[in-house]
């Protein structure tokens, strides 16, 4: 299939307004999801570059652009158009001009992804997101690496990287270990949703607030003349809700997840959970074996032992190993796993990947070991972060 990505390039990707003290970044892609690309990013970086240095802006905002456009002033926004926030990186972009050779392209990709989701970790500026749709992948790299999260009762938040044979990455070692227990671990290795009041229970989101709300939120961060943290979170708890989880939440299973999921190896949890199983109050462990199952299993291994090393990472040695990860992944070093699950999984939608290896028993830890180390070549190298003190971080569960 010819790649499209040197054919007539999307203008207005994203867009860039500013009111008074506020600074918005609106992604516009609404019929990919707001998927993020090459230029988009770059886009991206350029302008935060000149943010951070402009003193008259004061807050960054990320944010789901559908219903409230108007009236911002002091705040930098990063908004999606559309019924999703932003639903990843152009997976599909990156597998086309791979095939035709370009997989230097993917490598420069992910080198400005996952620098733009570190400059926003470490943003010199408070950034807000507001988070009113679907957020998976690369836009969770986006939003849950800004220091307030706003979630709404529209969003729905996954980590499916492992379904398509690539990983949760964008940091998510970083943040999905911060989480209860062994939460992270669930989302990551199934892939399972949540909504915006299981996200602000497990300390992925910072606040609730409903939808019909959010033009009166971001009216009144716009008059806010302030960086300081206090004063924007006081702001925002002026518009939020409280949690109100349903009974069948899975974040109420979290001690059964944690039985699972904290142990050694992915087949020792796909073991427990099929016990777990045959006790009752099953369906969403059934959900859970049958995405592990349907996924790759060399994703699957990659992940836990991501998120298991993270724990003990700073977020910049994290983000420097997922590229080193995924600088493999691209480049086929070891098999073609993301190539052939976008194909079957996205594209030809067959839903019928043949994984290599196929089985889990059949990928062994030192196959696993090599995704992170070095590539072997002489013009690469890891991922260089610039040094960046404030790393502003809310990860903690509010219940």
């Amino acid at each position: 299939m010819a790649s499209t990505f040197f054919s007539k390039p999307e203008p207005n990707q994203v867009l860039f307004e500013e009111s008074s003290c506020a600074r918005k970044i609106i992604l516009n892609r609404p019929r990919k999801l707001n998927s993020l690309t090459y230029e988009m990013i770059s886009q991206i970086l350029r302008n935060l570059e000149v943010y951070e240095k402009d003193p008259m802006v004061k807050l960054l905002i990320l944010k789901v652009e559908k219903d409230f456009t108007k009236g911002l002033n002091s705040s930098v926004k990063i908004k999606g158009q559309g019924k999703a926030f932003c639903a990843g990186g152009d997976i599909i972009g990156i597998a086309f001009t791979v095939n035709e050779g370009h997989w230097s392209f993917g490598e420069s990709f992910y080198k400005k992804l996952l620098t733009l989701d570190y400059m926003f970790a470490t943003s010199r500026k408070p950034l807000v997101s507001l988070i009113n749709g679907v957020v998976m992948g690369g836009g969770a790299g986006l939003s849950m690496n800004s220091m307030f999260r706003v979630v709404t009762e529209n969003t729905v938040f996954s980590m499916p990287e492992a379904q398509i044979g690539f990983f949760p990455d964008v940091g998510a070692s970083y943040f999905l270990s911060r989480l209860p227990g062994f939460f992270g671990e669930y989302l990551g290795l199934t892939g399972g949703r949540l909504n915006g009041n299981e996200m602000l229970a497990c300390g992925l989101a910072t606040h609730l607030v409903l939808s019909k709300h959010l033009p009166l939120l971001e009216k009144a961060l716009s008059q806010v003349a302030s960086s300081d943290a206090s004063t924007i979170s006081t702001v925002i708890n002026g518009f939020s809700s409280k949690i109100s989880l349903k009974k069948d939440s899975v974040f109420r299973r979290l001690e059964t997840i944690n039985k699972c999921f904290s142990r050694k190896t992915v087949e020792e949890i796909l073991s427990m959970l099929e016990n777990e199983a045959a006790n009752g109050d099953n369906k969403w462990i059934i959900r859970a074996i049958s995405s592990m199952k349907s996924a790759s299993p060399t994703s699957l291994k990659i992940f836990l032992k991501s998120i298991r090393e993270g724990r003990t990472k700073e977020l910049n040695d994290c983000l420097s190993q997922d590229y080193t990860i995924a600088c493999h992944m691209i480049r086929g070093t070891f098999n073609h796993d993301v190539f052939e699950g976008t194909k079957a999984k996205l594209l030809e939608k067959d839903k019928q990947p043949k994984w290599e290896p196929s089985r889990l028993e059949l990928v062994s830890d030192e196959f696993v070991d090599q995704y992170f180390e070095e590539v072997d070549d002489a013009d690469w190298e890891y991922l260089q972060l610039p040094v960046r003190p404030n790393l502003a971080r809310t990860w903690e569960s509010k219940l």
